[in-house]
């Protein structure tokens, strides 16, 4: 049975091709979730409240990406999370670069004078990508979730956070800016070797 047949089974009721649907797709919800909300328990509270509330849509989706329509409910999901603890970001976002130019890839995750013997550890890494996507503002924080680390594409981003494809882009870049600004800065979550060279010298002076 294919994901149209599945939707059409699920709207009239069929528990099987609902929870179907729920297996496919409830990995990418909660880690949406958990890039977003920065807690396990949270990230599952969210998913299993945007689970409830898609059942409860299903009558409602009108065709297009059905993942992007539910990371959107997902994403909603999270939003009313954080209203809820009261949780605000605590880092100003900055203008975005003069050119305007969006880079393709994520840069602000690669250093790109490392060769393959010089990739950082995946734990420091987690811990950098995570501490500086919690000083993003949410807006911003969503789209580059959503793309780079969730690979989904402008179009479907666009149709999750209901804004126009340019302002997908915009956010992106500026949100890419940003990491790879913070990630430069946190040098205390870095290996020495990814660390400003002030930072490095630092740790070898006493």
């Amino acid at each position: 049975m294919n994901e149209t047949e599945l939707i059409e089974q699920a709207v009239q009721g069929d528990l099987d091709a609902f929870n179907s649907l729920v297996l496919t797709y409830e990995d990418a919800a909660f880690n949406v979730a958990y890039r977003i909300l920065n807690d396990s328990e949270q990230a599952a509270d969210a998913t299993q409240v945007a689970v409830i509330s898609m059942y409860r849509k299903l009558s409602t989706y009108r065709g297009g990406s059905f993942k992007g329509w539910f990371l959107r409910i997902v994403t909603n999901a999270c939003y009313d999370e954080l209203r809820r603890v009261k949780r605000r970001p605590t880092v100003p976002l900055e203008p975005e670069t003069d050119d305007g130019e969006l880079i393709e890839s994520p840069s602000w995750a690669e250093d790109p004078s490392a060769g393959p013997e010089e990739v950082m550890s995946s734990r420091e890494m987690e811990q950098a990508i995570q501490h500086c996507l919690n000083g993003l503002e949410e807006k911003f924080k969503v789209v580059l979730i959503m793309v780079d680390l969730s690979g989904e594409d402008y179009e479907t981003v666009a149709d999750i956070i209901q804004s126009p494809m340019g302002t997908v882009k915009s956010r992106l870049a500026r949100a890419r800016q940003k990491m790879q600004e913070c990630l430069q800065g946190v040098g205390e979550l870095l290996p020495a070797k990814y660390r400003l060279k002030d930072e490095a010298n630092d740790d070898t002076v006493h």
